[in-house]
């Protein structure tokens, strides 16, 4: 089967009005899913406090320019590309982009097969439309920080994976996606309103449907995927590294306790919570006896749902995710692969963060402007 480099979106034009995480983040996935995007920066660049702007990997595989949006020419020349362009993204509170003159109606009025996608944490109406927050705030509010942690300590962030790329960044481009096949139908573009608040809320289905179900209690380090559960849950090793087990299937079970040298016949009815936390500090005690690197020569040969928990570098050199080639070198600089992966048209490699252009001509040029033409 003959293959076309770039991806399957190649020939998408998309304009990313710059900010956050999850904005960027989006147009990142979507910039190496092979689409065409210009980044709209402010007019004085980049932030360059957080460190150099050129290893700001959320900023790969897509050219750049910076303008100032409340003069007309940045605002006209913003307009353009909107025109030639296929999606716009923001990610800006409630109401800026209207200030600015570049509102779904300004822009759709230009441009009526425009998909425009707003990403926010608390969606485009409602009492905390136009409240601060951030990704511990929204998983605070939808009920998926609630769960986490030791109830003896404050439950701890899970970085900024669960709101900002799981319930805002990965929404944004599943709605994108849906409403690119919906055009296919109507010819006509849309507004998708992503709110990170609902998105963790909906990444929370299962969670509902166990409390519903009774299987589910409202109490952490008690479930089966809170920790509470023996065999699904981290155990550190002699050494102070730790090992993570995900042995939930009764044969994987039943192997893991092998490999720890017990006798499965004494761990029967592993679903019920009374000898959890017997067990938990029983075999606790035992991987406490072996060092990290001995447990994991033991695991390797059994099918336990056993892994070794790494950090992100150790993830690069592990010998899995190397045959994988999970991770790519992009001029000197290491960092995840484009995911998922297409047999006929596959990704191309992501280009390095650029910055905004000095000669903003040649960046117009490729989507057919000029500054003195904008339209």
């Amino acid at each position: 089967m003959s293959q076309k480099p770039g991806g399957p979106l190649a020939g998408i034009r998309v304009v990313e009005f710059a900010a956050l995480g999850p904005t960027a983040f989006t147009a990142m996935m979507l910039a190496d899913l092979g689409a065409t995007i210009v980044r709209i920066d402010r007019s004085t660049g980049p932030d360059r406090r957080a460190g150099d702007p050129k290893l700001d990997l959320l900023n790969r595989g897509r050219r750049a320019l910076a303008l100032d949006l409340k003069q007309p020419a940045g605002r006209a020349i913003a307009l353009a590309l909107v025109g030639r362009a296929d999606l716009l993204v923001e990610g800006f509170r409630p109401g800026v982009m209207e200030r600015l003159g570049l509102g779904p109606d300004d822009c759709q009025a230009a441009n009526q097969g425009l998909i425009y996608a707003r990403l926010t944490g608390w969606g485009q109406d409602g009492p905390l439309a136009d409240k601060a927050g951030h990704d511990i705030n929204y998983i605070a509010l939808a009920g998926a920080l609630f769960p986490l942690g030791d109830p003896q300590s404050p439950p701890p962030p899970p970085l900024n994976l669960v709101a900002d790329y799981g319930g805002g960044a990965m929404f944004a481009v599943t709605g994108i996606l849906a409403a690119l096949v919906e055009r296919q139908r109507s010819g006509r573009g849309q507004v998708v309103d992503i709110a990170m608040v609902d998105g963790v809320s909906l990444l929370l289905t299962q969670i509902y449907g166990w409390q519903a179900m009774g299987f589910w209690q409202t109490r952490r380090a008690a479930n089966l995927l809170d920790g509470g559960a023996y065999f699904y849950r981290c155990y550190a090793t002699r050494d102070g590294r730790h090992i993570a087990v995900g042995a939930i299937e009764q044969k994987f079970h039943d192997a893991f306790l092998t490999g720890l040298g017990l006798d499965s016949a004494d761990f029967p009815d592993l679903l019920d919570r009374r000898y959890w936390a017997e067990r938990s500090a029983r075999i606790a005690a035992i991987v406490a006896t072996r060092d990290y690197a001995d447990w994991l020569a033991l695991f390797d040969k059994l099918d336990a749902c056993v892994s070794p928990v790494l950090s992100p570098d150790e993830a690069c050199r592990h010998p899995a995710n190397l045959a994988r080639r999970v991770h790519i070198d992009i001029e000197g600089v290491l960092q995840p692969a484009p995911a998922p992966r297409f047999g006929r048209t596959p990704t191309a490699t992501p280009t390095p963060p650029e910055l905004p252009e000095t000669t903003m001509e040649q960046v117009l040029a490729d989507w057919g402007i000029t500054p003195a033409a904008p339209r």
